[in-house]
């Protein structure tokens, strides 16, 4: 199985990469500049492309960099938090500038990296996954606060539906996942489950996609998340 992970070099992204590899599939691992912890894994399975998700691809570098024509799974991981909840995305102090930013990496980022390798997925008849957060469900919203990541992350649900709808002819199927409060960097090691849990569980729910709704927004434990 060919898998492409973006935002592949820590954290949640990181932990997909190990996962598929150890299950025997060829794993093309993106990351802006730092290779971070996949300079450790020695595999003549990974590939490490240099991509920052709201650059311009083109159908040169994915040839150039050797990515195959057919992909059985994207995983759309990359993104970032922004400001701190008290220094930046609060009603005070969040800015035009900070929306934009966020929104741009985690919901564009993705819709373009999804278009760019799109015709590799459908000759795969293959599967996107979608990284989004139950921060980005307005019915779970009870602190308030956070005003870009939760921006951008609902609106990342609502084009991964559509993403869903508009590719069900060609045999594609597309979720958006929800990994749990997990323990990264982004959440200053926190969480309340690991790395190694939260994909075991995404892993599971994509597997068992056709259980769900297309375009469905489910947890690591499977539950369906209230959007």
């Amino acid at each position: 199985m060919n898998v492409l992970i973006t935002g592949a070099n820590r954290g949640i992204g990181l932990g997909f990469v190990q996962h598929y590899l150890a299950q025997g599939c060829d794993v093309w691992a993106t990351c802006r500049s730092d290779y971070g912890g996949l300079a450790d894994i020695d595999s003549p399975r990974l590939h490490i492309l240099q991509w920052d998700v709201i650059s311009d691809k083109d159908e040169r570098y994915l040839q150039a960099m050797a990515v195959p024509d057919r992909l059985d799974l994207l995983i759309n991981n990359a993104g970032i938090y922004g400001p701190k909840k008290t220094h930046g995305q609060s009603f005070e102090t969040v800015t035009a500038e900070t929306m934009q930013v966020v929104f741009e990496v985690n919901c564009v980022g993705a819709l373009k990296v999804s278009q760019l390798l799109a015709s590799r997925v459908i000759s795969a008849r293959g599967v996107i996954a979608n990284i989004s957060s139950k921060m980005g469900s307005s019915e779970d919203n009870s602190s308030g606060g956070c005003y870009a990541y939760r921006a951008a992350k609902a609106a990342l649900v609502i084009v991964s539906r559509s993403m869903a709808v508009d590719l069900a002819a060609d045999g594609v199927n597309v979720i958006t996942l929800h990994p749990g409060w997990v323990s990264t960097d982004m959440t200053n090691h926190s969480g309340l489950i690991d790395v190694a849990t939260s994909v075991k569980g995404l892993a599971t729910v994509i597997e068992n996609i056709e259980q769900y709704q297309p375009g469905a927004f489910v947890a690591f434990d499977g539950k369906v998340v209230p959007y």
